[in-house]
C-alpha cells in the first residue's frame, strides 16, 4: 500500500495577526491540530472539518473546528494539483459570535 502523500501547508500572512487575539497557550494546540488534520485529507468531510454551505469573506471552501468547546475555527481552501492547502483565517466562536482578529463576523 503506497504512503499517503502529504499536502503543504500555506498560512495567509493575516494569520499572525488573528492569533494576536488568542491566548497564546493555545498556540500549540492549534498548530498541532492543523497539522494533524489538514497535511493528508483536507478535503475529506468529518465532524468536525466540512466544506462551508455558503461562500465567506475569505472566500474559502472548508472549515475545520476544534479545541475547548469547538471554540476555534480554521478557514482553508485546497489546491489540489499542487497539494497544497492555504490557511486563510483562525479565529474565535463565542456563543453564536465568531471573532477573526479584531473583526466579528455573521455565522
Amino acid at each position: 500500500m503506497p504512503a499517503k502523500s502529504s499536502f503543504v501547508l500555506i498560512y495567509d500572512p493575516e494569520v499572525a495577526v488573528h492569533l494576536n487575539t488568542i491566548d497564546r497557550k493555545y498556540y500549540s494546540l492549534i498548530q498541532r491540530t492543523v497539522e494533524k488534520q489538514l497535511s493528508y485529507e483536507p478535503e475529506t468531510e468529518t465532524r468536525n472539518r466540512k466544506p462551508l454551505r455558503r461562500p465567506s469573506v475569505f472566500g474559502t471552501a472548508w472549515e475545520l473546528r476544534f479545541g475547548p468547546d469547538n471554540r476555534f475555527r480554521v478557514f482553508y481552501r485546497t489546491d489540489r494539483p499542487s497539494r497544497e492547502v492555504h490557511i486563510l483565517a483562525i479565529g474565535l466562536k463565542i456563543d453564536n459570535r465568531l471573532f477573526v482578529g479584531e473583526e466579528e463576523f455573521e455565522l
